[in-house]
């Protein structure tokens, strides 16, 4: 085991976060005092245990996001305490004070076998296979790709293990790559742009020789292998800590796909937003999801309805055109189509 120092001084109300009374996130009606981690626990769900606006995060943990980057800091057995008088959520001891019930923080040494036993902000595993493999690239980038031109023996369909021959590989960029296939190409639906391709991840490659036409040797296969498919070299796992926050400006956009080709999202379901890294998103963002409103007649007059609020998406990777994100909460099924706009 190795020592991880914990200094729950950063836990507590940043005096540096201001926010407005209309801000301050409404508490549950059966919020409890306080709450015991446990493994399987992410900081979304612990912080809707307390709040109805658990995407609040700043406030809510006391927060400055310009000082603590990585949220990853609260672990199974450690216990939250909600703070009524001041509306967040701390660090705390067990069993109450010997002053009033008031709990003293301090800092302290926590024992832990790993990193990754820290509380995730969000589910890993909803996220985790979208974090270095499924890409938005630019309009034809993929074109220029290496590409796989033929197998041993003939095969047509190719799988792991399987030997694979591919022009235009370079050696400078090392040995293992990645399989693609061009996809959708991603259209805004408001003005047409095209916002870049989406390139759907088949498996991975290891490269034994390099020459004008190289040799590779499939390492994994997700789906079926052919001739004419991509390979790109990885560009490194995403950013994977967050801190859940509205943007700071007016941003809105559409659902423009779901991941695995269907029509409709539920909750833990990624989507494709139209809006990237160029309109202000950042990984970490909140935004709330809305049915656009029906036309109705209603005696020979017709009217649209409202626009319907149905839940709440977190964008957890960004490329410049388009983004993902995870529907986080949903009373109603996610069409494409459907508007996220800042909450």
């Amino acid at each position: 085991m190795r020592k991880i120092i914990s200094l729950i001084c950063f836990l507590l109300p940043a005096l540096a976060f201001a926010a407005s009374p209309d801000t301050r996130p409404e508490l549950r009606g059966d919020a409890p005092d306080r709450h015991v981690v446990v493994k399987g626990d992410t900081l979304w769900d612990i912080s809707g245990k307390f709040f109805k606006d658990p995407w609040k995060w700043p406030y809510i943990w006391g927060m400055n996001k310009d000082t603590i980057k990585d949220p990853h800091w609260i672990y199974p057995g450690d216990v939250i305490v909600l703070d009524r008088a001041s509306g967040t959520l701390r660090l705390g001891q067990g069993g109450t004070g010997s002053s009033g019930g008031v709990i003293k923080l301090s800092p302290k040494v926590r024992e832990s076998y790993s990193d990754h036993d820290a509380v995730p902000s969000i589910p890993a595993s909803a996220i985790a296979p979208f974090l270095s493999q499924p890409l938005a690239v630019g309009e034809g980038e993929l074109n220029d790709a290496p590409t796989l031109i033929g197998a041993r023996e003939g095969r047509v369909i190719l799988g792991a293990n399987d030997v694979a021959f591919v022009k235009g590989l370079p050696a400078d960029k090392g040995s293992n790559w990645q399989i693609y296939r061009p996809g959708k190409t991603f259209t805004d639906p408001v003005t047409n742009e095209v916002l870049g391709v989406e390139a759907i991840y088949l498996g991975a490659a290891e490269a034994t020789n390099f020459a004008d036409v190289s040799t590779v040797t499939i390492t994994r296969s997700t789906q079926e292998i052919s001739k004419g498919d991509r390979l790109v070299a990885p560009s490194g796992a995403a950013v994977n800590a967050y801190l859940p926050r509205a943007p700071g400006s007016d941003i809105s956009a559409h659902v423009i796909s779901v991941y695995g080709g269907v029509s409709q999202a539920g909750q833990n379901t990624v989507i494709t937003l139209s809006k990237g890294a160029r309109d202000g998103l950042e990984s970490g963002h909140v935004l709330a999801l809305y049915h656009k409103g029906n036309n109705a007649k209603h005696e020979g007059e017709e009217f649209v309805l409202p626009d319907e609020r149905i839940g709440l998406a977190f964008v957890f990777r960004v490329f410049d055109k388009v983004s993902y994100a995870l529907v986080m909460q949903s009373h109603l099924p996610v069409q494409l189509l459907d508007r996220a706009q800042t909450p």
